[in-house]
């Protein structure tokens, strides 16, 4: 006989498993032929000291903006290349609270100009369709979540890639050595949090390995092994701007002290939603109503701007941060992989046409962003193509 918390977790496994399998095999039947994808260089300036953090601000894990429909549409109208280096330079933190600032050159951006940040479907700008209004936050309808449980899920790819930040948020494994989070987790737009000061990532540690009675660990709840963060690097376009745009680049990397040993998720400039698999999107992360629980939930893209991806995922506050994945189709490898293609930053309300609708929402990842998040994780400009 088995208990209920057995039944519990083997209905939990099959259903993720279920979901995992049923999209793929549906695509795998109808292969995409995605164009190739142009990604244009960030060539760095030497960076410039400036003053020392203050960390004078605060934590907030429940970040929510509100959009109309001239944001919306951003990404259609043309923008000037000093504004869009300016928004592409970056600050970066130290451990020890000292910062720089490098501002960059772009370079073979010229198909960009006009909609420098849109995505790379060709002939597709940012689409609505028409739909009831929303009246609940976060939570839409039954819970759709999924708490990652058993000793060797949580271990077992891609649950594993997904961290806790030390603020409260979740990050995800994108090297050996970086994470990829929202930059709200780290910064209000003016300042530095309190709690990036010393800041840290923390590993999930299953029960069982730190104890020898398996029936015992089994009950217990993930133990967290912390690392600190040697550097911080943060967008200007995030730092002191109107908060309806700093969304667009709500998304921040921190560089661990030391290399981790965990297997990480590879990045992709994210593709229109017709080109995921299942046009679904999935993230993993620690929501704060469910403490020291991971927490996976997957629902398909209900719409998408040149620089966000709206659904409505259940999630919480905590969830911040997670990597947003979907299987994209890989060229060179001719088949479906798990990429990063966003990060989830939190909820927007919406107004299109005098109609407001509510969505949570994540920071798609557009060849722009790429360049410059792959030159953060890789120094190099060289290495950074769109695989």
């Amino acid at each position: 006989m088995t208990s209920p918390r057995e039944r519990s977790l083997l209905l939990t496994h099959l259903l993720v498993l279920l979901q995992l399998l049923l999209p793929l095999t549906w695509s795998l039947l109808h292969p995409p032929h995605p164009p190739p994808v142009h990604v244009p260089t960030l060539v760095p300036h030497s960076p410039t000291p400036l003053i020392r953090s203050r960390f004078s601000a605060q934590t907030q894990l429940d970040f929510t903006t509100h959009c109309n429909s001239s944001c919306f549409h951003r990404g259609e109208q043309e923008a000037q290349k000093e504004q869009l280096t300016e928004k592409l330079s970056f600050e970066t933190l130290y451990a020890d609270g000292s910062r720089t600032l490098t501002t960059v050159d772009v370079e073979g951006d010229e198909e960009f100009e006009g909609d420098p940040f849109a995505h790379p479907s060709p002939g597709r700008g940012p689409r609505v369709k028409p739909r009831h209004r929303r009246v609940r936050r976060q939570i839409y309808g039954a819970d759709g979540r999924f708490n990652i449980q058993g000793d060797n899920f949580l271990l077992d790819y891609p649950f594993s890639t997904a961290v806790r930040i030390s603020t409260g948020c979740t990050g995800v494994l994108v090297s050996q050595q970086h994470v990829l989070t929202a930059a709200h987790c780290v910064h209000d737009g003016k300042d530095y949090v309190k709690g990036a000061r010393k800041l840290r990532v923390g590993f999930l540690i299953p029960p069982f390995i730190n104890s020898t009675n398996a029936g015992l660990a089994s009950s217990k709840k993930p133990l967290v092994r912390w690392v600190r963060v040697k550097r911080t690097r943060v967008p200007k376009g995030w730092i002191q701007g109107p908060q309806e745009v700093s969304m667009d680049f709500d998304y921040a990397l921190l560089e661990l002290r030391w290399p981790h040993r965990r297997p990480f998720m590879r990045l992709s400039v994210a593709p229109s939603s017709d080109d995921l698999a299942g046009n679904r999107i999935h993230f993993s992360g620690f929501d704060s109503d469910r403490s020291g629980e991971l927490v996976y939930r997957f629902c398909p893209v209900e719409e998408e701007s040149s620089d966000l991806i709206y659904q409505h995922c259940d999630a919480r506050p905590g969830a911040s941060g997670s990597g947003v994945y979907g299987r994209v189709w890989d060229n060179g490898l001719e088949r479906w992989e798990r990429k990063v293609i966003g990060i989830f930053s939190g909820h927007q309300w919406l107004e299109i046409d005098g109609e407001n609708r509510d969505y949570n929402v994540a920071v798609r990842i557009t060849p722009l962003k790429f360049a410059q998040i792959c030159y953060w994780v890789h120094g190099n400009r060289l290495d950074c193509v769109q695989d």
